[in-house]
């Protein structure tokens, strides 16, 4: 199973998200639910760097399915709402995907 943390500041912002594991939907290179948890986490990711010019703390790698991005404090307001977008979109896409296959994939926030 796919688990999804998302963590959150006081304030509701998200401040991190980690993934990590395996959907186990399908043998590898046809499980449909890893590759949409893996474009709509890596797409976001990417998105905020070419978007916002910021650099997250990225961590990434292993066989467990593991992505760890974690988004610097002190932005400028401007910045910063541009980033909780593109995450807020993730999640929403995320979300999505747990609603289809929520037997993969399970979402929580901290």
């Amino acid at each position: 199973m796919i688990k999804v943390t998302i963590n959150r500041q006081s304030n509701g912002h998200i401040e991190s998200f980690t993934i990590n594991g395996h959907a186990n939907f399908a043998k590898h290179g046809s499980d449909i639910v890893c590759a949409g948890v893996s474009a709509v986490s890596i797409g976001a990711i990417n998105a905020i760097l070419a978007l916002t010019k910021i650099n997250p703390d990225i961590e990434q790698g292993g066989e467990g399915g593991f992505l760890r991005c974690v988004i610097p404090t002190e932005l400028e307001e401007n910045t910063n709402e541009k980033v909780q977008l593109l995450l807020e979109g993730m999640l929403i896409s995320l979300q999505t995907i747990e609603n289809d296959y929520g037997q993969y994939i399970k979402i929580s926030t901290k």
